[in-house]
């Protein structure tokens, strides 16, 4: 690389030198035994996932184009190549809203990173457990930073950011999983951040936005493997003023902050910052289910009492999930608030049993979403990016009592993160849908204890249904 390109891209080369340069012994314990429950977390979301209609159209037509039998989709007897098994793999792990989010960053890390990572090790011959370890936190460091650089404005201007940000998080994982020197690394990031694609229309009913991790997924992978061969990309796609990813997709010159693309690599990990789902819902709805939760245990109410709801939020918030409830189909429902808050109080939960076909257009349900309004509060909106899923929930009751309840960060997020207990029984309900209890076990064990495993394509093995 010329000395031009490397005083050009500082960010781009100080993000690869990173992904090239981390040793497993470097990385804390704290934050190798939190990567192992984000681990399984998302596999048991996408083994959950694949008996959905949108996993199932999805995989039967790549299976009409591929004949290759080189990775496991995972949760099934299929085969597919590397790419299309990403593909398919990502989507799977976005399939029901149940993954993880970096709420700062905002971006679902597992769905991106884990398909290409895990495919490698189908691959690639002699990765073992501390390999895979080591290369799922370089890129689980890597995605949530270009989030932060971008900030809550890049989903705010419609970018999916998990699928248009997850492309750095997936090339950076498979890059180090197999071995790329820093500037094969540089490669691949300018390969996979042309690739960036995600729009957030996609929410309002469609079954592609499940699709938008698995496309990501799949960019990184043939980025990690095109500059592995020599392939070259953007050397600067971080930096460049023209064309570049962060001038591009932020419509400016100055609406990014690049420092925050290599601030406090290998001392401050964003990993212990990704938080974990407990209500099948996208990750904006989740503190106002939970202070509803709280206000329902602290004064008991029937449904019958609510005259309605107001739901103070961010801007971003009220943008993203606070619009008129139309009933066209399960995204929509598991991405509108209103919907989420008349499914928590009509259900008592908003989980996988509580979202089909059949109550999508529930009359219940959609009157008592009618009461719900979500404002913005410009209050909560000046607190910026890491308060973007602050609510204060005002809940009137038809006798004049007026219920407050104000929630910053919800369950299972880095600041509430749950035990392994709690992490391990999400998984086991989810996995326990798809395969036998003694397959859900092999999973858990060898997840918990990757560090051990001498082989990690034994955990694609585990994966298969037999």
């Amino acid at each position: 690389m010329s000395s031009h390109a490397v005083a050009s891209n500082p960010y781009t080369q100080g993000t690869a030198a990173f992904v090239s340069g981390l040793r497993f012994e470097q990385i804390p314990r704290e934050v190798i035994e939190r990567i192992k429950l984000l681990i399984l977390d998302s596999l048991g979301c996408a083994i959950y996932s694949v008996d959905l209609e949108w996993s199932r159209i999805l995989l039967s037509t790549l299976r009409q184009l591929d004949n290759s039998t080189a990775c496991n989709v995972w949760g099934t007897s299929q085969r597919l190549s590397a790419p299309h098994a990403a593909l398919v793999n990502g989507t799977l792990v976005q399939g029901f809203e149940l993954d993880d989010v970096h709420r700062v960053g905002v971006m679902h890390v597992g769905a991106v990173t884990l398909p290409p990572l895990i495919a490698v090790t189908e691959i690639r011959e002699g990765l073992t457990g501390r390999d895979f370890l080591r290369a799922a936190v370089a890129a689980y460091e890597v995605g949530p930073r270009v989030g932060i650089c971008m900030g809550q404005e890049h989903i705010g201007q419609g970018w999916h950011q998990g699928a248009t940000v997850g492309v750095f998080s997936a090339a950076a994982g498979a890059a180090a999983a197999l071995g790329l020197s820093e500037e094969q690394t540089v490669h691949a990031l300018g390969i996979a951040g042309t690739q960036s694609a995600g729009l957030m229309a996609a929410q309002y009913g469609s079954m592609v936005k499940r699709m938008h991790a698995g496309r990501s997924a799949q960019s990184g992978l043939y980025a990690a493997l095109l500059a592995e061969a020599g392939f070259t990309g953007i050397v600067n796609v971080f930096e460049s003023e023209y064309g570049g990813f962060c001038t591009t997709f932020s419509r400016s010159q100055d609406r990014f902050n690049l420092a925050a693309l290599t601030s406090g690599f290998g001392k401050q990990f964003e990993t212990m910052m990704i938080s974990l789902k407990f209500y099948s819902c996208v990750g904006s709805n989740h503190t106002t289910l939970d202070a509803i939760r709280e206000i329902q245990v602290r004064q008991p109410f029937s449904v019958e009492e609510v005259d309605h709801i107001v739901v103070h939020a961010s801007q971003v918030t009220a943008d993203h999930v606070g619009w008129k409830y139309r009933p066209e189909g399960v995204t929509a429902a598991q991405l509108n608030l209103p919907f989420c808050v008349a499914t928590l109080l009509l259900e008592g939960d908003v989980f996988v049993d509580q979202f089909s076909e059949t109550v999508l257009a529930s009359p219940a349900r959609m009157a008592l979403a009618e009461k719900v309004k979500v404002v913005a509060d410009p209050e909560i909106t000046a607190k910026g990016s890491k308060f973007r899923h602050l609510v204060r929930v005002e809940l009137f009751l038809k006798d004049g009592t007026v219920l407050e309840q104000t929630v910053e960060a919800p369950r299972g997020s880095e600041r509430r993160f749950a035990t392994e207990e709690q992490v391990v029984g999400k998984f086991r309900k989810l996995a326990g849908h798809v395969l036998p209890a003694a397959q859900v076990e092999s999973i858990q064990d060898a997840v918990l204890h990757l560090e051990k495993l001498p082989r990690a394509a034994t955990l694609a093995c585990l994966l298969a249904k037999k």
